[in-house]
């Protein structure tokens, strides 16, 4: 068994995802960096590992099952513990769409990633963080899927975002007995290629809040919504 915590990010190639990677891994984590595309996996798992970081690569896609269980039978199979689950993997597929106009597809596809990729990880991670009795989740989420923001453009990413929001609150709960810690985090319109260049947050800030609730002691947050380490509303 790994004798450092170990933690799993999803959609870690690039953007928020790989600052996050290499913000766990600078803070001395063991690093698994998911990404659907393996090449791109392995090209940014091996920029890391050049620093001198911990990271390895796994193919992972949230939308299948299978994928799921590969990746965390990987984990198992390399470290025989999971402590922190970085549900980051996202698209936005209809901005400038409105909700009378989107196509289900375009719904459907983005619940798959947004939400039922982050649930299949959870439901999948839980028992091994159980075994090892700790756990961190934390939920990449949106500043445009809180309620008091909520409104017209993009609006299958913003409820997408809404629906994480409230898988936060209910697996929060059915944990609150245990040392895991649930919560979700915004990182503000940051510069990447899924928000637009011309956003005023780097990745680095970004990225920031969510390693802390990867981090937090046993008396940290559960259940909450945050933003620079500030509770943002639901």
């Amino acid at each position: 068994m790994s004798e450092k915590r170990v933690a799993l990010v999803t959609g870690a190639n690039r953007g928020i995802g790989f600052e996050i990677a290499k913000q766990l891994a600078t803070a001395g984590l063991g690093v698994v960096l998911s990404a659907r595309d393996e090449d791109r996996g392995r090209r940014a798992a091996a920029a890391l590992a050049d620093e001198g970081h911990d990271v390895r690569p796994c193919q992972l896609d949230v939308t299948d099952p299978a994928s799921v269980g590969r990746a965390l039978a990987f984990v198992e199979r390399n470290f025989s513990r999971l402590d922190v689950l970085i549900n980051n993997a996202a698209v936005s597929l209809d901005r400038k769409t409105t909700l009378l106009e989107v196509e289900e597809d375009v719904v459907r596809e983005t619940f798959e990633v947004n939400f039922y990729g982050p649930l299949r990880l959870c439901r999948a991670s839980i028992p091994l963080m159980k075994k090892g009795g700790y756990g961190r989740i934390v939920n990449v989420s949106s500043g445009r899927g809180s309620f008091t923001k909520l409104a017209a453009d993009g609006p299958a990413y913003r409820i997408s975002k809404t629906a994480l929001n409230a898988l936060t609150c209910v697996l929060s709960d059915e944990l609150k007995e245990t040392e895991i810690l649930v919560n979700a985090m915004t990182p503000g319109w940051v510069r990447t290629r899924l928000t637009g260049l011309r956003a005023p947050r780097s990745v680095a800030e970004g990225a920031e809040t969510a390693v802390w609730l990867a981090t937090v002691g046993n008396d940290g947050p559960r259940g909450g919504f945050f933003k620079d380490r500030d509770i943002f509303p639901w």
